[in-house]
């Protein structure tokens, strides 16, 4: 029951009640037409809407420049329905680019009717629920509504940049080939030593030179083993390491970089973990191949910074997640007192590569080009420089990554080759 009717209501009672205490007929003749028409809005009131909905979606994953086509079909199981309003509850979140989430239509009993409209979000995940039907009558009188249950997500996925390699080598390697090198000798690519020939070796293996120096005895070339490695990418999402300029998160490019690593890891054989380390720990156990791949790019879609008091520090990183003497990648903007920590882990006798997206520089685009300003910077730079020597003279790999330059290009730089490290 609506306004309308309630107002129309208390006037044929004003107008009655007025021709009662006047006895004027007036007040009475002004009653019919507002009677007749309230009488005519309940007779033609409309019923219950028995309504049916399905929904389908373009892409169930998507990346933050492709848009996202919604298709909602509504069909009409009961009476015929006089005017009928429908509208999608949509993320506020999603931007629609081109129709729109509703309709107002008429629709005959068995008849259907559908909208669509296209949608285009950031990183994350995506959920429909219901789509409201209002249903009213000619007179603008009655209504009803109803939500309709069409349940539907879609994935928004961080971008995922391409790299040509990430050089790491772990103190311990795994059964199976890959194509970290294993410092053993067997097949492989790389050359590794020479030894004396064995029936079954390859006759191309054969080093005429050392064969010719000693006649005796013919050697052949020994090659260093691939195998796979076991990788833990962990994502900082600690609150207090972030930055944000504007719009823009320096997390978003730490999201970036932990894509385009699982991805360049995976892709050699490896086996790779996630851990999301913040307010909360939210772990992908490790696997192989595309599957993983697509576990951890949703786990990345979906991930979230937070403030926990246990996990205000490194300290309680939960290392027994990852094996022993594996690889472990910290993405990270660092905090002062992290430092320690990583020290401690290193001493484990985990292998520690930290990409470190730059908080200064990121910062420092949006900042006044004066005096103070440069001073300020200067001085926490100079932080920053100490707290990478300190992980550098512990053999833990930092790469300071300044966000302007993309993470293809750093990483080509800095992660193609790997450099020397005791243990």
């Amino acid at each position: 029951m609506t306004n309308k009717f309630m107002l129309l209501s208390l006037i044929i009672y004003a107008f009655l009640a007025a021709g009662l205490i006047t006895r004027n007929g007036a007040f009475l003749a002004l009653a019919v037409p507002v009677i007749v028409y309230l009488g005519a809005a309940l007779l033609f009131a409309p019923a219950a809407p028995q309504l049916r909905v399905s929904r389908t979606l373009s892409h169930d994953r998507a990346t933050p420049e492709q848009p996202v086509t919604v298709t909602v079909t509504v069909t009409n199981d009961g009476a015929s329905l006089p005017e009928l309003m429908l509208v999608d509850a949509v993320s506020p979140t999603l931007h629609i680019i081109e129709g729109a989430a509703g309709l107002l239509t008429t629709l005959d009993s068995g008849e259907s009717v559908e909208f669509i409209y296209q949608v285009l979000g950031k990183r994350g995940l995506y959920r429909f629920s219901a789509v409201s039907a209002t249903v009213s009558d000619q007179f603008g009188l009655f209504s009803s509504q109803v939500d309709l249950s069409a349940p539907a997500q879609f994935f928004v996925l961080p971008e995922l940049v391409k790299l040509r390699r990430a050089a790491i080598r772990p103190r311990r390697v795994g059964l199976y080939s890959g194509q970290i090198s294993a410092r053993q000798g067997g097949p492989g690519v790389e050359f590794f030593g020479v030894r004396e020939y064995q029936p079954g070796d390859p006759v191309r293996w054969i080093n005429s030179r050392a064969t010719a120096r000693y006649p005796q005895t013919l050697f052949v070339n020994e090659f260093e083993q691939e195998r796979m490695v076991d990788v833990g990418i962990v994502v900082d999402a600690r609150r207090q390491s972030d930055v944000q300029v504007g719009s823009e998160s320096l997390f978003e490019y730490s999201i970036q970089a932990a894509a385009a690593l699982a991805e360049t890891f995976l892709g050699g054989g490896n086996r790779v973990g996630l851990l999301l380390y913040g307010r909360s720990i939210n772990w992908t156990f490790p696997g192989y191949g595309k599957v993983q791949q697509e576990r951890i790019m949703r786990s990345l879609a979906q991930a979230e910074q937070g403030v926990g008091e246990v996990f205000e520090r490194l300290e309680h990183l939960p290392t027994w997640l990852f094996p022993l003497h594996s690889q472990i990648v910290l993405i990270s903007p660092l905090l002062p007192g992290d430092a320690e920590e990583l020290i401690k882990l290193r001493a484990r006798g985990y292998r520690v590569l930290v990409i470190s997206p730059n908080p200064i520089d990121f910062e420092r685009q949006t900042l006044p080009d004066n005096n103070q300003v440069t001073l300020a910077v200067r001085i926490a730079q100079a932080e920053r420089d100490l707290l990478f020597r300190k992980l550098r003279h512990a053999q833990i790999r930092v790469v300071d990554w300044p966000v302007a330059l993309p993470f293809y290009q750093v990483a080509h730089t800095a992660l193609s080759r790997l450099p020397w490290q005791r243990g």
